[in-house]
Formats: structure tokens, sequence, C-alpha cells
């Protein structure tokens, strides 16, 4: 008897998505960009399904493009959720999308900066979804002066520190924190003035 040769129509397949957690600092906090459709839906990160044929970024940028009024960004993959009752609507697979982004960029009217500390209940697993974010930006925070590019050049080490302070969540020892960036960075031989104090030198990332 001749074995039955299985092809792709006879395995079911899940709906594959794509959700994109945007994050950024807005008054002195780690905030994540989310929207919803109207007033009374619940608050949700922006998310498509894939289109046959499209490639798994061009899908994000979409999204964010068509319902966040986001673009010049570069969405990376964060992880891939599948847990099969994770969606009410059947079985849809998410693969997860991060990028971290200046606050100025993100103006628009369809979306609201929410700190990732108040977050609201958000549709499906998108509060894991922005956890797995957080983490990933922090961890990248721990041991670099601003990867993500979110100060303006040059900046004083007061400022950097300020950054930082807003991404961990947490308050940081000024001695300890200058002595963990300075390899990072390059000093310009620029002085500005805060305060009464005296002027504070000026940095660039190395």
């Amino acid at each position: 008897m001749a074995q039955h040769v299985h092809g792709l129509e006879d395995y079911p397949r899940p709906s594959v998505a794509v959700d994109t957690a945007v994050l950024t600092v807005a008054e002195g906090a780690l905030c994540v960009m989310l929207l919803r459709e109207t007033g009374k839906d619940p608050w949700r990160l922006p998310g498509t399904f894939v289109h046959p044929g499209e490639r798994l970024v061009d899908a994000a940028t979409r999204a964010l493009r068509e319902k966040a009024g986001v673009s010049s960004i570069h969405p990376r993959q964060l992880h891939v959720f599948d847990a099969p009752d994770r969606d009410d609507r059947g079985w849809v697979m998410s693969v997860a999308h991060y990028d971290v982004l200046p606050a100025a960029s993100l103006a628009s009217d369809r979306v609201r900066l929410v700190p990732v500390a108040e977050l609201p209940p958000l549709v499906y697993d998108h509060a894991e979804i922005v956890a797995f974010a957080v983490d990933a930006v922090r961890g990248a925070y721990r041991g670099s002066p601003d990867p993500s590019h979110l100060l303006e050049e040059p900046f004083t080490m007061r400022g950097l520190r300020r950054l930082h302070e807003a991404v961990l969540g947490r308050r940081l020892l000024p001695d300890t924190f200058r002595r963990a960036m300075l390899s990072g960075l390059a000093a310009t031989g620029e002085l500005f003035a805060e305060g009464r104090g005296r002027p504070a030198e000026l940095y660039r990332r190395a």
C-alpha cells in the first residue's frame, strides 16, 4: 500500500499576527504607546494580521503607520506568543516586536503614552508583551549610555542619569553611574551651566 504523503493542507494552521510595543520616556517615566478603536474599547498595542506574501516586519510597520500614525520606525522581533487560547477570536499566534523612540516622534491623536507602571487593562496578552519589551530595553540600558538615542547630543552626565533612572524605574548613585558610563562616552570639551552650580561637562555617545 502506498504511503500517504501529507501536504500543508492536511495540517490546521493558526492565523499569524504581529503586535508592537513602542516604548519611550515621557515626563520622567518609561511609557508604552497604546491605542483603541473607540472610547469604549480596551487599550491595545498596534497590531495586525500578516497578509499573504508579507514579511513580519513589514506587517508590523504597516500596522504602526495605518493604525497609530507612526512612521520612521524599525521594529525588532521580541518573542512569539503562541498560547492556543490567547485570542478569543480563534487560534492566533502573535510575533511580538518592539522599538524605542523619542516621545516627540510619537505625537499622534490616535495614541496615548502610558507609564508602564500604570498600565490599564489591555486586550489578550498585550500586558505580557509590554513586560517582555520593558525587560529587553532595561537590559540594554543597564550596560550602555542611551543605546536607543533618546537624548539629543550633546548631553550632561546628569541628564543621562535621569534618562536611565526613568528607563530603569529606580534611582542611581551619581558616582557609580558615572564610572559605569564613561567608557561609552566621548567628552566634547564644552561646558553647560545648570542652575547655580559649576558648569557641567557635555558628552556624546562614543
